[in-house]
């Protein structure tokens, strides 16, 4: 009797210990598809999701850091054709994206509508100077007019540039080249992004996610087109794809980390994409020049020329044109990092530099010693955030520490029941041997 009830004790415990271990493996799956649910409902764009609050107001601190390139040698270039000389000069940071979305209009097609308002703030803790340092640099209204008035009007430019005592090189301050000064040529307000406060981008047209999360985020339209989007920018007027480059860890937070494709600013003899970016055969050396991009098109045709910074992956040609450059992956590459549970972008940083073209005149005289087109750079800007202590406590706590708990109770289930299971099994037959050898 003693005998028999300890084999059915063995045999209740190893189905004890079966249904333990089929619980955590049951477990794994479907603890997989809660914490998926739970991560996609939070994850759509839509009022009372965690998703929406950080969408409406950017959660972290956005900041643009501004680099620009003082020019050294003005004279030599205007009076022999020297090749410029510059040298980098910044961080100048601005407090940026601290303004909510406006007009937010949900459709029923599950996008979102909204204008994204446009402000600086100038924070002289993160700077080397104030916003009333000066640098010397390409003067933007003769640049500009060389490009967009036809060279047989140039005659007429040269009287327009004598008149104003304007030159191919200006000293302005940096909040003037920045955020816009009126130019004694052309009358008007003239910057690098003028005018910008009280401005706005957009609208945007974006996907909520509502009915396809892998869609979220998604740029549906941006004023009123559409394109292939992934990554889009409207400093460059474009979208752009990302690749996944390495694993990392981001205050405790694995991230997975996106860099631009290495083809985004090749040459369109390599990638025929960017051939309606090569406008002018002579200044792209008959679009074989890698690393810029001419987006006059969307400037109004001024000779805008997106590139990274220091024409970071550029031609050989245009770190010759100009000298001081020293571009580096480091501290000149665009990346993101994203967490990829929930697909959220908790770091990134958007590097882009902005340049200008002018080129040899026989009528200009402030051009006359210029030997050959060249794509002058002007500053270059690093927009970046990344997650803040208290969010990343907040993400470990309320997501990573839940994934982490449910993995161990489904391992520990899996593993003690199975454990339980050999243990009884093991036990059940040596007692069933004994009892045979008894008898």
């Amino acid at each position: 009797m003693v005998c028999c009830n300890r084999r059915c004790g063995l045999i209740a415990g190893a189905v004890i210990g079966a249904a333990v271990a089929i619980l955590g493996g049951i477990l794994i799956p479907v603890g997989n598809n809660v914490i998926q649910g739970t991560v996609e409902k939070e994850a759509v764009i839509e009022p009372g999701t965690t998703a929406y609050d950080n969408w409406v107001a950017a959660g972290a601190k956005v900041y643009r850091q501004f680099w620009f390139f003082d020019l050294k040698n003005p004279l030599e270039v205007l009076q022999y054709g020297a090749i410029p000389v510059v040298v980098e000069r910044g961080p100048y940071t601005y407090w940026t994206r601290y303004l909510p979305k406006e007009n937010i209009t949900f459709h029923p097609n599950h996008t979102a509508s909204f204008l994204l308002p446009f402000g600086a703030i100038f924070e002289p803790s993160m700077s080397v100077g104030s916003e009333e340092d000066k640098i010397t640099t390409l003067n933007l209204a003769v640049a500009g007019a060389y490009s967009l008035v036809p060279k047989l009007f140039h005659g007429m430019l040269e009287k327009l540039i004598t008149s104003s005592n304007s030159s191919l090189f200006q000293h302005r301050s940096v909040k003037e080249l920045l955020w816009g000064y009126t130019d004694p040529m052309l009358k008007t307000l003239v910057g690098l992004f003028a005018p910008y406060n009280g401005t706005y981008d957009g609208y945007y047209n974006v996907y909520t996610g509502k009915d396809d999360i892998s869609k979220v985020g998604r740029i549906d339209m941006w004023r009123g087109e559409r394109y292939p989007i992934y990554f889009f920018s409207s400093d460059i007027c474009r979208s752009v794809s990302a690749s996944f480059e390495e694993s990392k860890d981001l205050k405790g937070i694995e991230v997975y980390r996106y860099a631009l494709q290495p083809n985004t600013l090749a040459s369109p003899t390599v990638n025929p994409d960017n051939q309606c970016y090569c406008r002018n055969i002579e200044v792209t050396k008959n679009c074989t020049l890698a690393g810029v991009l001419d987006i006059g098109s969307c400037q109004e045709g001024r000779p805008i020329y997106i590139s990274l910074p220091h024409f970071l992956h550029g031609s050989p040609y245009l770190r010759k044109a100009v000298l001081g450059l020293n571009p580096s992956e480091e501290h000149h590459a665009t990346f993101m990092d994203v967490e990829p549970t929930t697909g959220f972008t908790l770091r990134f940083a958007k590097r882009i530099q902005v340049n200008m073209m002018y080129g040899p005149s026989k009528v200009i005289t402030v051009l006359k010693k210029v030997k050959d087109y060249t794509i002058f750079p002007l500053a270059w800007l690093n927009e970046t955030a990344s997650v803040d202590d208290e969010t990343a406590d907040m993400f470990k706590k309320e997501l990573i520490s839940r994934i982490q708990m449910l993995d161990i109770i489904q391992k520990a289930l899996l593993g003690i029941g199975v454990a339980v299971f050999i243990l009884c099994l093991t036990s059940y037959c040596v007692v069933v041997r004994r009892n045979k050898t008894l008898v």
